[in-house]
């Protein structure tokens, strides 16, 4: 599997996720206004972190020990069914907790308790996502790469369908739903697909646990959880910190722009996680990983530059075509959000060898440092600049974390033994 090859599957996946994402904003923006873009903003976070949770945060280890396993059947069987176990009994868990406490968690996301069925629902939903998790890290980890665009262009259209219909029906309640809703629809979608697969078979879900193999993926975990830990939350500290110095209308125009920001970045993110862990993955020497990493930086980064400068001169017309006219305040946004964005994308290169090579203290380190680091370096900002200080702590932050990896893998980008 080439990176070109996989870079063009990814701008397919990325086209329609993008589309439909910025038709579903748009739609959100439209109907409830930069509060309601801010609520479902706060909601998605703490999806994301409900959902890493619920499959025992074990997706980069499952697709990593697929593509080392493509070709040995007797360990591939006992990977998928220790992953599947694994992922049965976190999703229960967590289902059940939310299901619990559904009013508690209402109102400490929505600063309302009203919201306890929307919990309740997503407490049920939560167990079809992380079969669907799963089963997407193995399409990953096999690269199969047709059939793995095949089930997210396929799930984005799910999402945007049901967003479109409920927001139109029921407006901003809507909008939460469809982020609940979609995931079941869409691993039972997942599930049709990989029918005609080789390797689907639930016979192969169904043995005994492997202690080692589920030590082997508890690192991974233990890496995801970070990371969990880290950008998601520090999100949500960030915005509660807006809302509650600056305004909730402030907060929908930030996450106006990380959606613009996330959108475009989608086609680099999307071929790096589908390529570059599995591939990396599979290299054992130093040259290997040297001329895919420099190979990397040859597409993405001049890709990235072009996407960045375009953007850039085209930012009010994206506002316009995206949101709506009381959204303008975000084009003040752009220009540090797009250099912090150059940063990190040359950073994530690099930094996907601590995921393929299990650098667990190392990935750790630096996910805590540079999570609690972006934190407070956007409340100064914030302080000093209003809303614009969000955007000069997100540059700053991930200019400090390029700096890091190019010190930490400095002896591999040299042509050096790297020692792992």
């Amino acid at each position: 599997m080439k990176l070109a090859k996989t870079t063009l599957f990814s701008a397919i996946i990325t086209f329609i996720r993008i589309s439909s994402g910025f038709v579903a904003g748009k739609a959100v923006a439209a109907v409830t206004g930069p509060a309601g873009v801010a609520l479902v903003g706060q909601f998605t976070n703490f999806i994301a972190i409900v959902l890493t949770f619920s499959n025992g945060a074990i997706s980069n280890g499952v697709i990593k020990y697929s593509a080392e396993n493509d070709s040995k059947g007797i360990e591939q069987k006992s990977l998928f069914s220790t992953a599947f176990r694994i992922s049965i009994v976190c999703s229960l868990s967590v289902g059940i907790i939310l299901f619990l406490f559904a009013g508690t968690i209402s109102e400490w996301i929505f600063k309302d308790g009203s919201y306890h069925l929307l919990i309740r629902v997503f407490a049920l939903s939560v167990l079809l996502y992380s079969i669907n998790s799963l089963l997407i890290s193995i399409l990953n980890g096999l690269k199969q790469i047709k059939v793995y665009t095949l089930v997210n262009t396929l799930g984005s259209f799910v999402g945007l369908a049901m967003t479109l219909i409920l927001v139109f029906y029921f407006k901003l309640t809507g909008a939460l739903y469809a982020l609940v809703l979609s995931q079941s629809v869409v691993c039972l979608i997942t599930c049709v697909l990989l029918r005609k697969t080789n390797w689907f078979s639930w016979s192969n879900f169904g043995g005994k646990l492997d202690p080692k193999l589920a030590k082997k993926l508890s690192h991974y975990s233990i890496m995801a959880l970070v990371s969990l830990i880290t950008m998601p939350v520090a999100q949500l500290l960030i915005r509660d910190y807006i809302v509650k110095n600056i305004g909730i209308d402030d907060a929908g125009f930030w996450q106006a722009m990380m959606r613009i920001s996330d959108g475009y970045l989608m086609l680099i993110t999307t071929a790096l996680s589908t390529y570059y862990l599995p591939k990396l993955s599979s290299l054992h020497t130093d040259a290997e990983l040297r001329s895919e990493v420099i190979n990397g930086y040859k597409i993405i980064i001049p890709t990235l530059i072009i996407s960045i400068l375009i953007i850039y001169f085209l930012r009010v017309l994206i506002i316009q075509v995206l949101f709506t006219e009381g959204f303008l305040a975000v084009q003040h946004l752009f220009f540090y959000q797009l250099l912090g964005d150059m940063f990190k994308m040359t950073a994530w290169i690099l930094s996907y060898l601590m995921l393929a090579k299990s650098m667990i203290k190392a990935y750790i380190v630096t996910e805590l440092f540079f999570g609690i680091s972006y934190v407070g370096l956007s409340m100064f900002f914030i302080s000093q600049k209003g809303l614009e200080g969000v955007v000069i702590a997100f540059a700053v932050n991930y200019f400090m974390y390029m700096i890091c990896m190019i010190v930490l893998f400095r002896k591999l980008l040299m042509g050096k033994k790297l020692s792992l």
